[in-house]
Protein backbone atom coordinates (compact mmCIF):
# COMPACT_ATOMS: atom_id res chain seq x y z
CA UNK A 1 0.00 0.00 0.00
CA UNK A 2 1.36 3.53 -0.92
CA UNK A 3 1.79 6.40 1.48
CA UNK A 4 -0.74 8.80 1.61
CA UNK A 5 0.83 12.14 -0.11
CA UNK A 6 1.48 13.82 3.16
CA UNK A 7 3.88 11.29 4.30
CA UNK A 8 6.14 10.94 2.11
CA UNK A 9 9.05 8.19 2.37
CA UNK A 10 11.90 8.11 3.43
CA UNK A 11 14.21 7.73 0.62
CA UNK A 12 15.25 3.99 0.00
CA UNK A 13 19.10 2.93 0.61
CA UNK A 14 20.83 1.14 -2.29
CA UNK A 15 20.57 -2.12 -2.87
CA UNK A 16 18.14 -2.52 0.11
CA UNK A 17 15.07 -3.85 -0.14
CA UNK A 18 12.03 -2.57 1.68
CA UNK A 19 11.05 -4.08 4.60
CA UNK A 20 7.33 -3.71 4.55
CA UNK A 21 7.43 -7.51 2.80
CA UNK A 22 9.14 -9.12 5.78
CA UNK A 23 7.48 -7.47 8.81
CA UNK A 24 5.38 -11.06 9.23
CA UNK A 25 5.80 -14.85 8.65
CA UNK A 26 4.27 -16.35 5.65
CA UNK A 27 1.37 -18.38 6.75
CA UNK A 28 1.14 -22.03 5.68
CA UNK A 29 -0.51 -22.59 2.39
CA UNK A 30 -4.57 -22.44 3.19
CA UNK A 31 -4.10 -21.47 6.36
CA UNK A 32 -5.39 -17.37 7.38
CA UNK A 33 -2.39 -15.52 8.29
CA UNK A 34 -4.71 -13.78 11.68
CA UNK A 35 -3.08 -9.99 10.98
CA UNK A 36 -5.59 -7.21 10.00
CA UNK A 37 -3.98 -4.06 8.28
CA UNK A 38 -4.87 -0.44 8.90
CA UNK A 39 -3.20 2.64 7.04
CA UNK A 40 -1.49 5.35 9.34
CA UNK A 41 -4.60 7.00 11.09
CA UNK A 42 -4.40 9.79 9.55
CA UNK A 43 -1.36 12.03 10.79
CA UNK A 44 -2.42 14.83 8.89
CA UNK A 45 -4.99 16.06 11.04
CA UNK A 46 -2.59 16.11 13.82
CA UNK A 47 0.54 18.02 11.98
CA UNK A 48 3.05 19.69 14.76
CA UNK A 49 3.83 23.23 14.71
CA UNK A 50 5.60 25.52 16.18
CA UNK A 51 2.60 26.93 18.58
CA UNK A 52 1.67 23.82 18.83
CA UNK A 53 4.67 21.72 19.23
CA UNK A 54 3.47 18.08 20.64
CA UNK A 55 0.21 16.43 19.50
CA UNK A 56 -1.48 13.51 20.66
CA UNK A 57 -3.36 10.29 18.98
CA UNK A 58 -5.62 8.22 20.66
CA UNK A 59 -6.81 4.54 19.30
CA UNK A 60 -7.51 1.52 20.99
CA UNK A 61 -6.16 -1.66 18.20
CA UNK A 62 -6.64 -4.95 18.88
CA UNK A 63 -4.07 -7.71 18.97
CA UNK A 64 -2.52 -9.01 15.54
CA UNK A 65 -3.32 -5.66 13.76
CA UNK A 66 -0.49 -3.69 12.26
CA UNK A 67 -0.62 -0.12 11.31
CA UNK A 68 0.88 -0.39 7.44
CA UNK A 69 4.45 0.99 6.98
CA UNK A 70 5.00 4.75 6.62
CA UNK A 71 7.20 8.01 7.69
CA UNK A 72 6.63 11.32 8.70
CA UNK A 73 8.58 14.69 8.03
CA UNK A 74 8.50 15.12 12.38
CA UNK A 75 9.17 13.16 15.44
CA UNK A 76 7.31 10.27 16.92
CA UNK A 77 6.90 9.00 20.30
CA UNK A 78 4.63 5.41 20.10
CA UNK A 79 3.35 4.53 23.61
CA UNK A 80 0.44 1.98 25.26
CA UNK A 81 -0.72 3.01 28.73
CA UNK A 82 -2.35 -1.13 28.01
CA UNK A 83 -0.81 -4.10 26.02
CA UNK A 84 2.20 -4.46 24.57
CA UNK A 85 2.84 -3.49 20.99
CA UNK A 86 6.28 -3.93 18.27
CA UNK A 87 7.77 -1.70 15.95
CA UNK A 88 9.64 -2.28 12.98
CA UNK A 89 12.31 -0.22 11.03
CA UNK A 90 14.03 -1.27 8.12
CA UNK A 91 16.95 -2.27 10.14
CA UNK A 92 15.58 -3.68 13.60
CA UNK A 93 12.58 -4.31 15.72
CA UNK A 94 11.62 -3.11 19.04
CA UNK A 95 8.91 -4.20 21.69
CA UNK A 96 7.45 -1.48 23.67
CA UNK A 97 5.55 -2.65 26.40
CA UNK A 98 3.54 0.04 28.79
CA UNK A 99 6.35 0.56 31.04
CA UNK A 100 8.89 1.93 27.86
CA UNK A 101 8.29 4.13 24.59
CA UNK A 102 9.83 4.81 21.49
CA UNK A 103 11.39 7.62 20.04
CA UNK A 104 11.07 7.71 15.90
CA UNK A 105 13.13 10.35 14.41
CA UNK A 106 11.84 12.35 11.67
CA UNK A 107 11.29 10.64 8.25
CA UNK A 108 12.04 6.88 9.21
CA UNK A 109 9.79 3.97 7.99
CA UNK A 110 7.94 2.02 10.40
CA UNK A 111 5.04 -0.21 10.94
CA UNK A 112 3.56 -0.74 14.33
CA UNK A 113 2.12 -4.25 15.39
CA UNK A 114 -0.67 -4.93 18.25
CA UNK A 115 1.04 -7.60 20.34
CA UNK A 116 -1.77 -7.63 22.26
CA UNK A 117 -4.70 -5.18 22.51
CA UNK A 118 -3.22 -1.85 22.98
CA UNK A 119 -4.19 1.18 24.00
CA UNK A 120 -1.89 3.23 21.10
CA UNK A 121 -1.34 6.45 21.97
CA UNK A 122 1.13 8.73 19.39
CA UNK A 123 2.77 11.98 20.06
CA UNK A 124 3.85 14.01 17.17
CA UNK A 125 7.07 16.62 17.74
CA UNK A 126 7.74 19.77 16.05
CA UNK A 127 11.33 19.63 14.94
CA UNK A 128 12.61 23.11 14.07
CA UNK A 129 15.02 23.34 10.71
CA UNK A 130 18.41 20.93 11.47
CA UNK A 131 17.30 19.89 14.74
CA UNK A 132 16.37 16.88 16.60
CA UNK A 133 15.21 15.69 19.81
CA UNK A 134 12.48 16.93 22.49
CA UNK A 135 14.35 20.64 22.83
CA UNK A 136 17.39 18.76 24.27
CA UNK A 137 21.08 20.97 23.89
CA UNK A 138 22.65 20.51 20.53
CA UNK A 139 25.66 18.41 21.86
CA UNK A 140 23.04 15.37 23.09
CA UNK A 141 21.04 15.45 19.75
CA UNK A 142 22.77 12.97 17.92
CA UNK A 143 21.38 10.06 20.42
CA UNK A 144 17.94 11.00 18.87
CA UNK A 145 19.12 10.82 15.76
CA UNK A 146 17.94 7.15 15.78
CA UNK A 147 14.88 4.95 17.78
CA UNK A 148 15.35 4.78 21.00
CA UNK A 149 13.61 2.76 23.65
CA UNK A 150 12.88 4.64 27.02
CA UNK A 151 11.32 4.13 30.23
CA UNK A 152 8.54 5.72 31.05
CA UNK A 153 7.84 7.17 34.22
CA UNK A 154 4.42 7.65 36.09
CA UNK A 155 4.61 11.60 35.53
CA UNK A 156 5.34 10.97 32.10
CA UNK A 157 2.54 8.26 31.60
CA UNK A 158 -0.32 10.78 33.03
CA UNK A 159 1.15 13.94 30.96
CA UNK A 160 0.26 11.42 27.97
CA UNK A 161 -3.32 10.76 28.67
CA UNK A 162 -3.60 14.29 29.27
CA UNK A 163 -2.76 15.64 26.12
CA UNK A 164 -5.80 16.53 24.28
CA UNK A 165 -6.36 14.34 21.00
CA UNK A 166 -8.73 16.24 19.00
CA UNK A 167 -8.10 16.21 15.29
CA UNK A 168 -7.33 19.48 13.27
CA UNK A 169 -10.86 20.34 10.53
CA UNK A 170 -13.21 21.19 13.46
CA UNK A 171 -13.25 24.06 15.86
CA UNK A 172 -10.44 25.94 16.38
CA UNK A 173 -8.49 25.02 20.13
CA UNK A 174 -9.61 27.85 22.44
CA UNK A 175 -6.95 30.10 23.81
CA UNK A 176 -7.64 28.68 27.39
CA UNK A 177 -6.99 25.16 25.73
CA UNK A 178 -4.49 26.13 23.92
CA UNK A 179 -2.78 27.37 26.75
CA UNK A 180 -3.52 24.34 28.82
CA UNK A 181 -1.82 22.04 25.71
CA UNK A 182 1.26 24.10 25.62
CA UNK A 183 1.98 23.73 29.34
CA UNK A 184 1.33 19.73 29.28
CA UNK A 185 3.57 19.91 25.91
CA UNK A 186 6.71 21.60 27.69
CA UNK A 187 6.57 18.70 30.28
CA UNK A 188 6.16 16.28 28.13
CA UNK A 189 9.46 17.13 26.73
CA UNK A 190 11.23 17.52 29.42
CA UNK A 191 9.96 14.60 31.38
CA UNK A 192 11.24 12.07 27.93
CA UNK A 193 14.71 14.13 27.86
CA UNK A 194 14.91 12.91 31.17
CA UNK A 195 13.75 9.22 30.38
CA UNK A 196 16.56 6.72 30.59
CA UNK A 197 17.19 4.87 27.65
CA UNK A 198 16.98 0.90 27.34
CA UNK A 199 18.48 -1.24 25.22
CA UNK A 200 15.47 -3.02 24.14
CA UNK A 201 15.93 -3.18 20.10
CA UNK A 202 16.65 -6.35 18.04
CA UNK A 203 18.62 -5.70 14.99
CA UNK A 204 17.85 -6.76 11.77
CA UNK A 205 20.05 -7.70 8.24
CA UNK A 206 19.96 -6.96 5.15
CA UNK A 207 21.58 -10.58 3.77
CA UNK A 208 18.05 -12.19 2.92
CA UNK A 209 19.23 -15.74 3.77
CA UNK A 210 20.17 -13.91 7.30
CA UNK A 211 17.08 -12.39 7.30
CA UNK A 212 15.18 -15.13 7.18
CA UNK A 213 17.17 -17.20 10.13
CA UNK A 214 16.39 -14.22 12.21
CA UNK A 215 12.70 -13.28 11.50
CA UNK A 216 12.15 -17.49 12.36
CA UNK A 217 14.20 -17.27 15.65
CA UNK A 218 12.15 -13.96 16.32
CA UNK A 219 8.35 -16.17 16.01
CA UNK A 220 10.26 -18.68 18.17
CA UNK A 221 13.46 -17.94 20.08
CA UNK A 222 13.67 -21.31 21.81
CA UNK A 223 12.65 -23.99 18.97
CA UNK A 224 16.25 -24.41 18.52
CA UNK A 225 19.26 -24.14 21.24
CA UNK A 226 22.09 -24.15 18.56
CA UNK A 227 23.66 -22.37 15.63
CA UNK A 228 23.76 -25.72 13.42
CA UNK A 229 20.04 -26.08 14.10
CA UNK A 230 19.01 -22.81 13.24
CA UNK A 231 21.54 -22.50 9.99
CA UNK A 232 19.78 -25.80 8.72
CA UNK A 233 16.77 -23.97 8.24
CA UNK A 234 18.42 -21.67 5.78
CA UNK A 235 20.42 -23.71 3.57
CA UNK A 236 24.04 -21.85 4.76
CA UNK A 237 26.38 -23.42 6.68
CA UNK A 238 26.87 -22.46 10.66
CA UNK A 239 29.79 -20.91 9.65
CA UNK A 240 28.32 -19.11 6.75
CA UNK A 241 25.49 -18.07 9.04
CA UNK A 242 28.07 -16.77 11.76
CA UNK A 243 30.53 -14.58 9.40
CA UNK A 244 27.14 -12.71 8.34
CA UNK A 245 26.17 -12.15 11.50
CA UNK A 246 29.54 -10.75 12.21
CA UNK A 247 29.35 -8.91 9.31
CA UNK A 248 25.76 -7.67 8.72
CA UNK A 249 25.03 -7.11 12.62
CA UNK A 250 28.04 -6.65 14.67
CA UNK A 251 27.62 -9.69 16.97
CA UNK A 252 28.08 -13.03 17.46
CA UNK A 253 24.47 -15.12 16.95
CA UNK A 254 24.62 -15.70 20.74
CA UNK A 255 24.34 -12.18 21.50
CA UNK A 256 21.99 -11.45 18.73
CA UNK A 257 19.73 -14.43 20.43
CA UNK A 258 19.84 -13.17 23.81
CA UNK A 259 18.67 -9.58 22.30
CA UNK A 260 15.88 -11.41 21.45
CA UNK A 261 15.00 -13.22 24.69
CA UNK A 262 15.19 -10.02 26.46
CA UNK A 263 12.57 -8.48 24.16
CA UNK A 264 10.35 -11.91 24.55
CA UNK A 265 10.79 -11.63 28.34
CA UNK A 266 9.42 -8.42 28.22
CA UNK A 267 6.45 -9.01 26.10
CA UNK A 268 5.51 -11.82 28.40
CA UNK A 269 5.94 -9.67 31.90
CA UNK A 270 3.65 -6.83 30.40
CA UNK A 271 1.02 -10.10 30.65
CA UNK A 272 2.08 -10.14 34.51
CA UNK A 273 2.99 -13.23 33.96
CA UNK A 274 5.61 -14.10 37.26
CA UNK A 275 9.30 -14.23 36.49
CA UNK A 276 9.70 -17.62 37.26
CA UNK A 277 7.36 -18.87 34.97
CA UNK A 278 8.89 -16.41 31.91
CA UNK A 279 12.41 -18.02 32.79
CA UNK A 280 10.90 -21.55 32.03
CA UNK A 281 9.19 -20.44 28.87
CA UNK A 282 12.68 -18.80 27.76
CA UNK A 283 14.29 -22.33 28.63
CA UNK A 284 16.47 -20.71 31.84
CA UNK A 285 16.53 -21.54 35.59
CA UNK A 286 15.31 -18.40 37.20
CA UNK A 287 18.86 -18.07 39.01
CA UNK A 288 20.43 -18.12 35.27
CA UNK A 289 18.00 -15.85 33.57
CA UNK A 290 18.45 -13.31 36.54
CA UNK A 291 22.11 -13.47 35.74
CA UNK A 292 21.37 -12.89 32.35
CA UNK A 293 19.48 -10.06 32.41
CA UNK A 294 21.98 -8.37 35.05
CA UNK A 295 25.02 -8.88 32.56
CA UNK A 296 23.32 -8.15 29.88
CA UNK A 297 21.20 -4.45 30.78
CA UNK A 298 22.64 -3.93 34.35
CA UNK A 299 19.86 -3.89 35.88
CA UNK A 300 17.87 -6.76 38.23
CA UNK A 301 15.07 -8.38 35.99
CA UNK A 302 11.65 -7.19 38.01
CA UNK A 303 13.47 -3.27 37.02
CA UNK A 304 14.40 -4.44 33.57
CA UNK A 305 10.75 -5.90 32.70
CA UNK A 306 8.83 -3.51 34.44
CA UNK A 307 7.44 -5.11 37.29
CA UNK A 308 8.88 -2.76 39.85
CA UNK A 309 9.50 0.86 39.96
CA UNK A 310 13.21 2.27 40.08
CA UNK A 311 14.60 3.11 43.55
CA UNK A 312 14.76 6.69 44.02
CA UNK A 313 18.41 7.88 43.98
Amino acid sequence: MPNPPTEPAAPAEPGVEHFAAQLVPRAPAGKPRGMSYVDSLTPELFVPTAARPVRAKLRWLAADTQVMPHSHPWAQVAISTTGVIRLTVNHGTYIVPPSRALWIPPGVEHAVTMVEDADLRTLYFHQPRGRCGPGVPRDHEDAWRQCRVLEVSDLLRALVREMPTTPDGGAAISPADLRREQHLSALVRDELARAAAVKLGVDLPQDKRLRHLCEAVLADPTRHDTLADWARDTGASPRTVARLFRSELGSTFTQWRQQVILAKAVSLAAGRMPMGQIAAELGYSPSAFSAMVRKSVGQPPGRFLGQQQPVPA
